[in-house]
């Protein structure tokens, strides 16, 4: 499976390179364009979706090349569907994002959550965007790109850094929503076998200060609507006494597929000494 998502890996691990070129404030201008849009093109905006493609804009896609008027004409084809019907529309959100840039030119890739319809139940669907722009007479024009869907494998590994960022930001509506009901997990440090609710209580109640979280060297099995995934996790923060401590895991997460979506219903670890 690594090779399966040797493609994702090097994009992410590509982060910190290209995060040296653009200032903070230049990637939160190419966050806000982006998302800018991502709503004219949900919404229709004609105008504004003129102004932001290059005239010699073009898009390779699984059906074929597209043009600057395709792309426009289907996006606003797409906004009447969605305005004729909203109660079945589909719901559309990006996040992690990784942008890098020069002066003149730009890259912006980042993931996608449609959230459809189907027999009366809602589907999460996950894809990856990847966008090129270059700045001509001074604004940023869209002059490329590129995406498709996440299989179940990079769907993994995007919820693994989900995990290791809720987990650092002591955020307990992540676990909440992405542990099974009948989860349980094996304590790395004390051993303890613990429930849902007992991992979220624990955490909610922790006198720990978790400086940064982060987990490598993963690999991913998908077997059906079962998952696995094994790596490294690295703790470095403060513990309740204000003393330094630098843990490394080694784990192994167990998913299924419920309805659509991937849960977390079993994680083991073990401290690295």
């Amino acid at each position: 499976m690594k090779h399966i998502l040797a493609s994702i890996l090097l994009i992410l691990t590509a982060t910190t390179l290209g995060f040296g070129q653009c200032s903070e404030a230049d990637k939160q201008k190419l966050m806000a364009f982006d998302k800018a849009w991502g709503e004219a093109s949900q919404g229709g905006d004609k105008a504004y979706l003129q102004k932001i493609y290059a005239d010699d804009y073009m898009n390779t896609s699984p059906t074929g090349t597209l043009t600057k008027a395709q792309v426009i004409e289907n996006a606003i084809r797409n906004a009447d569907r969605r305005k004729a019907d909203p109660q079945n529309a589909d719901r559309i959100s990006h996040d992690n994002y990784i942008i890098t840039c020069t002066p003149n030119s730009a890259t912006i890739t980042h993931r996608n959550l449609i959230v459809a319809k189907a027999d009366g139940k809602e589907r999460n669907i996950y894809t990856r965007s990847v966008h090129f722009l270059e700045k001509r007479g001074g604004d940023w024009k869209v002059v490329s790109d590129a995406g498709g869907p996440l299989n179940d494998g990079g769907q993994l590994l995007y919820l693994e850094m989900e995990w290791s960022d809720a987990d650092q930001k002591g955020d307990l509506a992540w676990f909440e929503r992405n542990f099974a009901d009948d989860y349980y997990g094996v304590s790395s440090v004390t051993g303890k076998i613990n429930t849902k609710a007992e991992d979220i209580a624990d955490m909610k109640n922790r006198k720990e200060v978790i400086d940064s979280a982060v987990a490598s060297d993963m690999d991913v099995r998908v077997e059906g609507d079962t998952g696995i995934v094994t790596g490294i996790y690295q703790q470095k923060g403060k513990d309740e006494k204000g003393q330094s401590f630098d843990r490394r895991i080694r784990y192994t997460d167990v998913y299924v597929k419920r309805d659509g979506r991937w849960l977390v219903v079993a994680s083991q670890g073990t401290l690295i000494k």
